[in-house]
C-alpha cells in the first residue's frame, strides 16, 4: 500500500515537473536578433531603412500578414494551418513514408508553427531528437499564441535568400513595393522562396523558381483562392531579377532618429512622402547650379506651424564621400549669420525700445575693439529699424543688440530654443547677432515655427488668457512625441504677438537687396514672411519663411566650411526657399492682434513717437509698450534770420525779425553720410557771428574712433606708414585747424584729411572750426618692428 502510494506521488511529481518544464520550455522572447532601423512617413510608407547589426535586411516585426500571401504561404506549406495544434500528423506520416522510400530526409512534414520554433532556434541539427524538441515547442506555442501571431512571427523571421529576412525586407528588395502592395505572382514567389531561399540569386535557379511558383498559382487557382483572369494574369509576370536597392528618401532623417537611440525601431515619422520626394528633386536641381560654383550641401527643412511636425527633411545633397554628403546639415551647429536679426528686432518692439521704423545709426563704429561692418562696406548715417532688417545692415543691429544688451539676448535665445549657445554671453559679445553664435538648421526653424505658432494661438476674445507656453518646442519628427500646444495657457510670452507680427509684416516685404549687392525680386503665388543669413567667409547662407501654416529653413555652402564667393542667403538660399514654397499651398495671413498693438502718433522722418516739433505725424499701430518709448529728438525749434541763412537767438537778434523753424537734425556723422543718400535733407545753417558758438560741435571724426588702438606697420625700408585722420563737417566748405597733443599741424577744408606720423603710445587729437568749436578725441599707438 505505501509503495504504490509513493509510485502515485512520485507520478504526480514527475508529472508536474513535466508540465513545469513545458509550460516554461519556450522563451519569454522567441527571436532576439537585432533589426534594420526604418523610417517611415506619415502614412507608414518606408523612406529609409538601414541594415541590422548583424548584417542582416531583417526589419521590426510586423503586426499583420497581407492576404495575398497569407493565402499563398498556407497553400504552400500547411494547407490544414487552421486546423492542427501545432503538429500535423498527417503531414509527419507523409513525411515518414516519402523519406523511407527515397532514403535520405526529402520532407521533414513540419507545420509553419514548427517552423517558427525552427527559425528561433537558428542552426540546429535535423535529428529525430530536435524534431521532438521542435514538435513539443511548437504545441507549447500554439497556446500562448494565436495563429495570427505565429504567421506574423513567420513573416518577420523567414530567411528569403542572400542576407533578406522577413516579408517587408523581401518585398522592398525584389519587387520595390511594401507587401500590402504585391500581386498574386509576386505573392506565390515569395511564399515559395522560404522553402529554398538560394533560388532567389539572379542567373541560376530561376527556371526551379519560376516553376515552383507556377505551381502554387495553380494550386491557389484550383482551390479558388483567385479566378482565372488573375491565374492567367500572373503566370505572365516574370519573377525577379536582381535584389533593388531600398529607398533613401529621408537617410540623413534616419542617421538622426539612430543617434537618439532609436536604432533598431520601426519609426513612423511626420513627413509627407510626396512632399519629401518633391523637396528631394528641387533640392537636386538647385545642386546641380551650386556645384558648378563649388558649393556642395544644401540642407532643407518643412515644418508644420501648427504642430510642429516636420513635413520633409532633406540634410544634405549627393555631393559624394569628398564632399561629406553624410553630414546631417539639419543638425550641424552653423555661423547664423544675420538670421536671428528679427528675433532682436522683435524684441526690441516688444520692450518699446525702439518703435519699428526708429532711426538707427549706421556710421562707422568701434564699440571695445569690435568695428562691425556692413556687407557692402558702405554707411547710411541713420536708417529705418525696418529698412535695416530689411536690407539686413549689421551696424544698426549692433546698436540695437548694445541697447537691449547682449546677456539678455543670449538668455532669451536659450529661452526661444536654441541649444548651441554653450558659451557665457561675454564669450559672444556684441557679435551674437552678426553670426558669432552657432545654431542648427533644427533649431533655427523651430524658434520661427514658435514664433508663428505664437501669433496662430494667440487668444483674442476679452477676459481670456493669451498665451500658450507650450507654443515654443522643437520640431517633432517621430509622431510619438507630440506637444500639446493648447495644453497650458498664460499670460505671458518670451516675445508678444503684437511685436511678433509687426515683424512678420516687415520680414513679407518681397522686394529685397541681394545682401547688399542688387536687388531681387522672387515670384511668389502666397505672402512669406522672409529673412536671409550669411556668415563671415562666405561659409553659410541662411533663408528662412514663415506662413501661418508651414516654415521653411534652407542652408546652402560647403560642409568643411570652405567659403565660395557668391554664397549668400539672397543668391544660394533664397531661390530654393521660394522654389520649396511654389509646392506648399497657398495660406491666409496672419490676423492682426488688436488686443496687443496700440494706435500712437509717429514722426513720419524719425519713426520715432511724435514730439512738439515734429513735422510729419502719421497714426500708427505699434506693440503695446511702444506707448512708453523715446519721443523724437531729431526735430528742434531753431530760430533764423530773415534771410535764414543763420541761426540766432533772442539774445543777439532782434525778437520781431526772428522766424522759428522746427528741424531735422541728425549728429554730425550721421548727417555726413545720411545727405549724400537723401536730397531732402537740409544742414542747420550757421550761428550767426555776433551769436557765439553753438552748443554741440558740427563735426565729427570718422577715424580714429574713440579709443582706437592704431597699429602702424614699417615698410621694407624701415619707415612707418601713415595713419590718415578723417572728419567730417556739416558744412563741408568750413576750415578745420588740427592739433596733435597740444601741437598745430594743419588746416583741411572741403575734404578733411589728414595724414600723421604719431610715435607709439597715447596720444590726443582736437580739432577746431572756424567758429571755435572744438572737438578732442584720444587714441592710443603701437608700431610693430619698434
Amino acid at each position: 500500500m505505501r509503495k504504490r502510494r509513493a509510485v502515485r506521488q512520485l507520478f504526480f511529481v514527475s508529472l508536474l515537473i513535466a508540465g513545469a518544464g513545458y509550460y516554461f520550455a519556450l522563451p519569454d522572447r522567441l527571436f532576439v536578433d537585432p533589426f534594420a532601423t526604418v523610417l517611415e512617413d506619415n502614412e507608414g510608407q518606408l523612406l529609409s531603412a538601414s541594415i541590422a547589426g548583424d548584417g542582416q535586411w531583417r526589419f521590426p516585426e510586423v503586426d499583420t500578414v497581407p492576404e495575398k500571401f497569407r493565402r499563398a504561404l498556407i497553400h504552400f506549406e500547411d494547407r490544414r494551418f487552421y486546423a492542427h495544434p501545432g503538429v500535423d500528423l498527417l503531414a509527419l506520416g507523409r513525411a515518414m513514408r516519402q523519406n523511407w522510400r527515397a532514403g535520405r530526409i526529402v520532407s521533414g512534414g513540419s507545420t509553419l508553427t514548427m517552423q517558427v520554433i525552427r527559425l528561433s532556434r537558428k542552426d540546429r541539427p535535423r535529428t529525430i531528437w530536435q524534431k521532438a524538441v521542435e514538435i513539443a515547442l511548437a504545441t507549447r506555442l500554439e497556446l500562448r499564441y494565436s495563429k495570427e501571431e505565429i504567421l506574423e512571427l513567420y513573416a518577420s523571421h523567414a530567411s528569403f535568400g542572400g542576407n533578406v529576412v522577413g516579408l517587408e525586407a523581401a518585398c522592398w528588395r525584389y519587387v520595390g513595393r511594401s507587401p500590402s502592395q504585391i500581386s498574386w505572382a509576386e505573392a506565390a514567389t515569395l511564399a515559395v522562396l522560404p522553402n529554398n531561399p538560394s533560388l532567389i540569386h539572379p542567373g541560376r535557379n530561376r527556371s526551379t523558381l519560376l516553376g515552383k511558383r507556377n505551381r502554387l498559382l495553380n494550386r491557389l487557382f484550383t482551390s479558388g483562392a483567385i479566378d482565372s483572369l488573375t491565374y492567367s494574369l500572373a503566370l505572365a509576370e516574370p519573377i525577379p531579377e536582381a535584389p533593388l536597392a531600398l529607398p533613401r528618401m529621408a537617410p540623413h532623417a534616419l542617421d538622426f532618429m539612430k543617434k537618439k537611440g532609436r536604432e533598431g525601431e520601426r519609426l513612423v515619422t511626420t513627413i509627407t512622402r510626396d512632399l519629401q520626394e518633391t523637396v528631394n528633386l528641387r533640392v537636386r536641381d538647385h545642386f546641380n547650379r551650386l556645384r558648378a560654383n563649388q558649393i556642395h550641401n544644401v540642407a532643407v527643412l518643412v515644418v508644420d506651424v501648427h504642430s510642429g511636425n516636420v513635413l520633409a527633411y532633406v540634410g544634405n545633397t549627393a555631393a559624394g564621400a569628398d564632399h561629406n554628403e553624410a553630414v546631417d546639415i539639419v543638425q550641424a551647429p552653423r555661423s547664423t549669420g544675420s538670421i536671428l536679426k528679427p528675433v532682436l528686432y522683435a524684441a526690441m518692439l516688444d520692450e518699446g525700445k525702439m518703435l519699428p521704423r526708429s532711426l538707427q545709426p549706421d556710421v562707422p563704429t568701434l564699440i571695445n575693439g569690435f568695428a562691425p561692418e556692413n556687407f557692402s562696406h558702405q554707411f547710411d548715417g541713420a536708417v529705418p529699424a525696418d529698412q535695416a532688417l530689411i536690407r539686413s545692415l549689421n551696424i544698426p543691429a549692433v546698436y540695437q543688440l548694445r541697447a537691449y544688451r547682449y546677456e539678455k539676448f543670449h538668455s532669451l535665445l536659450t529661452r526661444l530654443g536654441l541649444t548651441t549657445l554653450t558659451y557665457e554671453p561675454d564669450h559672444y559679445g556684441l557679435s551674437l547677432v552678426l553670426g558669432g553664435a552657432e545654431a542648427s538648421l533644427w533649431e533655427v526653424t523651430g524658434l520661427y515655427a514658435s514664433m508663428a505658432r505664437t501669433l496662430n494661438y494667440y487668444f483674442q476674445s476679452p477676459g481670456q488668457l493669451r498665451y500658450s507656453p507650450a507654443t515654443y518646442h522643437s520640431p517633432t519628427l517621430v509622431r510619438t512625441e507630440v506637444f500639446d500646444t493648447l495644453r497650458l495657457v498664460d499670460t505671458s510670452s518670451p516675445i508678444s504677438a503684437g511685436a511678433l507680427w509687426q515683424t512678420f509684416e516687415v520680414l513679407k516685404e518681397v522686394y529685397r537687396p541681394g545682401e547688399e549687392s542688387g536687388w531681387k525680386y522672387f515670384h511668389s503665388s502666397r505672402t512669406v514672411a522672409w529673412k536671409t543669413g550669411t556668415s563671415i567667409g562666405f561659409r553659410d547662407a541662411w533663408a528662412v519663411g514663415v506662413t501661418p501654416e508651414y516654415v521653411v529653413g534652407i542652408w546652402v555652402g560647403n560642409a568643411d566650411g570652405e567659403g565660395r564667393p557668391g554664397l549668400t542667403g539672397t543668391e544660394a538660399a533664397a531661390p530654393i526657399l521660394f522654389d520649396v514654397f511654389s509646392t506648399l499651398p497657398a495660406t491666409a495671413w496672419f490676423s492682426k492682434p488688436l488686443q496687443e498693438l496700440r494706435s500712437v502718433r509717429v514722426c513720419q522722418q524719425s519713426g520715432e513717437l511724435a514730439g512738439e516739433y515734429c513735422q510729419s505725424v502719421n497714426e500708427e499701430m505699434v506693440p503695446a509698450a511702444g506707448q512708453a518709448s523715446t519721443k523724437c529728438h531729431y526735430h528742434q525749434r531753431v530760430f533764423l534770420t530773415v534771410d535764414g541763412r543763420h541761426r540766432v537767438h533772442r539774445g543777439c537778434y532782434p525778437g520781431d525779425a526772428l522766424q522759428a523753424q522746427n528741424w531735422f537734425v541728425l549728429p554730425p556723422l550721421q548727417e555726413h553720410y545720411f545727405r549724400v543718400l537723401h536730397l531732402f535733407y537740409r544742414p542747420l545753417p550757421p550761428y550767426l557771428a555776433s551769436c557765439g558758438i553753438d552748443l554741440i560741435a558740427p563735426f565729427d571724426l570718422v577715424y580714429p574712433l574713440p579709443d582706437t588702438r592704431i597699429v602702424l606697420p614699417r615698410q621694407l625700408s624701415g619707415q612707418r606708414n601713415p595713419v590718415v585722420f578723417r572728419a567730417v563737417h556739416s558744412t563741408p566748405q568750413s576750415t578745420l585747424y588740427w592739433h596733435l597733443d597740444g601741437r598745430f599741424v594743419g588746416a583741411t577744408q572741403g575734404s578733411h584729411h589728414l595724414p600723421f606720423y604719431p610715435s607709439a603710445g597715447r596720444h590726443s587729437i582736437t580739432i577746431v572750426d572756424e567758429s571755435g568749436q572744438t572737438l578732442t578725441r584720444s587714441f592710443d599707438v603701437s608700431a610693430t618692428g619698434s
